[in-house]
């Protein structure tokens, strides 16, 4: 079902869903959620750009999907703006409070169990998303932060039916929304977790929205909210004593600022591309698979590596272990120690990674790359951090207007639910963005191995959130993106060949089946599940990458792509034509909102 909203009027959108390719040359919203892209294309309607409309889409989500981001979180914003050809990224991620140390998950010299670490005030970071919100407001938007708050003002105040994805996160949250009283009596009224079809309304979270429309960022970062801020974060699992407890105080916030970066530049058979530079692991190692692959001939069939093939699987699965293997060593905070991206996309270093990717076997566990390119033996380089959990939520939404901006936006409060503690009175839930950090310190001067991604004051934790614009002979195509951990950065790939190499439309590509893996040493995860996922990987295919090596598929002659891996949004402007479109993905409500002139 294609959604039009003319400028002239507002529509009650909020219980349409559709995921569609939708062609206009006015705007066009794709988001998770029909309330949030209704709010997006609210703000369209009335002359306002991308940039007014990612507000408004930012804020809603907050309401219609507090398990995955919200003002307690943060994110990167990808911003081009059709006049000058410019591209900026708005990076409002959590940063590190003054008193995080290196060893604060460990502080017997064990870590501590993700489970009680993360459902602690210890993993808060200082939350960034409003002032990012509010900083690409005030660079690039036209209208006033309270207008963009708005739509989700009244969603939180007036209520709307929860869909099947927050009832299912609801049911099956492991505990999040169970542990903190003030987030029970949201989700879970009286005992009983709310079910698709029920009517939330968020009193509290309609106050704090209110409060920030009419004194803006510092409502939330000075006074009243942030000493309520700051008391919420101390508490802490009664497992872990002092332990567990925030270390975050009112000067933190207070010093929290938004960095506004270049973008990461990429090239792949001809095409540009855009991504997330550091702290997001996304553009970089996004990058470096591509680079990886592109020796190999993807997309031709007759050299048995079309869509699908074994050839095609196996191939893709290396270059990911091979990448995440140089991520988890060598990326992370560019702003406390400088990562080595130079090293990473060096032409020599690629050639010598993807030599070790051959098509007839499975190579050993890879360890992270020798960036010097002086000294080839294993012995000196450094071991892999253990890798630990994440989680598959967090949300995407990309946008562009009738000018031509264009917004693809990546947000979150980590796992799902984030820290599952709501400060009281406030209605929002904080992010448990600090266990994005190394809980063992990894710095080694024994081994190279920096600790890129060790706890530090003010340190912003490795992302792998990877908003992307793609361009063509210097004109933006294509901006997209996704939720999902660390498998954003693999689903964000699978899109990038399906569309590039493969040939398929965006929905389509959108809709195809993904597969992923996140460690050197990980399982294959790929999917199936779903009627939509076409064409499907074969099990014969299976079977295939089974005798290859590769775990994670099950038993032989069994269907082991089973799982759902991302929630693509993305915006299309077509490159003869200048229509734009829209195409959302079904993994979750994906819904594509046009607005005409």
């Amino acid at each position: 079902m294609l959604l039009r909203l003319p400028r002239t009027r507002w529509l009650a959108l909020c219980l349409l869903s559709s995921s569609v390719l939708a062609a206009s040359p006015d705007g066009v919203v794709a988001v998770s959620h029909p309330a949030a892209a209704a709010a997006g294309a609210r703000m369209l309607a009335a002359g306002g750009n991308a940039i007014d409309a990612a507000a408004a889409v930012q804020f809603a989500l907050n309401v219609v999907e507090p398990q995955s981001s919200g003002i307690g979180g943060g994110g990167f914003m990808l911003v081009h703006l059709a006049k000058t050809g410019e591209t900026f990224f708005v990076d409002s991620r959590e940063r590190a409070p003054a008193h995080a140390r290196a060893d604060m998950f460990a502080p017997d010299g064990l870590p501590m169990t993700f489970p009680l670490a993360s459902t602690s005030g210890l993993a808060v970071g200082v939350p960034g998303t409003l002032l990012g919100v509010d900083t690409a407001l005030r660079r690039w938007g036209t209208m006033k932060l309270a207008d963009t708050l708005a739509p989700a003002i009244e969603l939180a105040g007036h209520g709307f039916r929860v869909n099947r994805f927050l009832a299912e996160d609801i049911a099956n949250d492991a505990g999040r929304t169970q542990i903190q009283p003030e987030t029970a009596a949201i989700f879970r009224p009286g005992g009983v977790p709310l079910a698709e079809g029920d009517w939330l309304v968020q009193p509290d979270l309609a106050k704090t929205l209110k409060l920030i429309a009419v004194r803006g960022p510092d409502a939330f970062y000075r006074g009243p909210i942030a000493r309520a801020i700051v008391r919420a974060q101390q508490r802490g699992r009664s497992e872990l004593g002092d332990a567990g407890k925030g270390r975050m105080t009112l000067t933190d916030l207070t010093r929290y600022k938004v960095a506004i970066r270049a973008p990461l530049i990429g090239h792949y058979r001809g095409w540009t591309l855009a991504g997330m530079p550091p702290p997001s692991s996304g553009g970089l190692t996004l990058f470096e698979i591509l680079k990886l692959l592109e020796r190999f001939p993807l997309g031709d069939a007759s050299q048995g590596y079309g869509f699908g093939s074994p050839r095609t699987l196996h191939v893709m699965t290396e270059a990911m272990r091979l990448a995440f293997a140089d991520r988890a060593v060598w990326i992370g905070d560019d702003d406390t120690a400088a990562t080595p991206q130079r090293a990473l996309l060096n032409p020599d270093y690629l050639a010598a990674r993807s030599a070790l990717i051959r098509p007839d076997r499975r190579m050993d566990t890879p360890q992270a790359g020798d960036i010097t390119l002086q000294d080839d033996s294993a012995a000196t380089r450094p071991k892999l951090p253990r890798a630990r959990e994440e989680s598959l939520h967090t949300t995407h939404f990309a946008i562009v207007d009738r000018w031509g901006n264009m917004v693809s936006a990546t947000t979150t409060i980590e796992y799902t639910w984030g820290s599952g503690i709501t400060v009281p009175g406030y209605g929002f839930l904080l992010n448990n963005e600090l266990t994005d950090f190394n809980f063992l310190p990894a710095a080694d001067p024994a081994t190279g191995n920096p600790g890129a991604n060790d706890v530090a004051p003010f340190k912003r934790p490795r992302s792998s959130m990877a908003p992307l614009l793609l361009l063509k002979d210097g004109k933006p195509v294509a901006a997209y993106g996704s939720p999902g951990g660390a498998t954003i950065i693999n689903t964000v790939l699978n899109v990038t060949l399906d569309f590039i190499d493969h040939g398929m439309k965006m929905q389509q590509a959108i809709d195809a089946p993904r597969l992923s893996v996140t460690h050197a040493a990980g399982k294959l995860d790929c999917e199936g599940g779903q009627a939509f996922m076409q064409p499907a990987f074969s099990v014969a295919t299976q079977d295939a990458l089974r005798k290859l090596g590769h775990t994670g598929l099950g038993a032989a002659g069994t269907d082991g792509c089973r799982e759902t891996i991302g929630s693509v949004q993305a915006v299309v402007i077509d490159p003869a034509s200048g229509a734009h479109r829209g195409a959302a993905d079904k993994r979750r409500e994906g819904t594509v909102i046009r607005v005409e002139r």
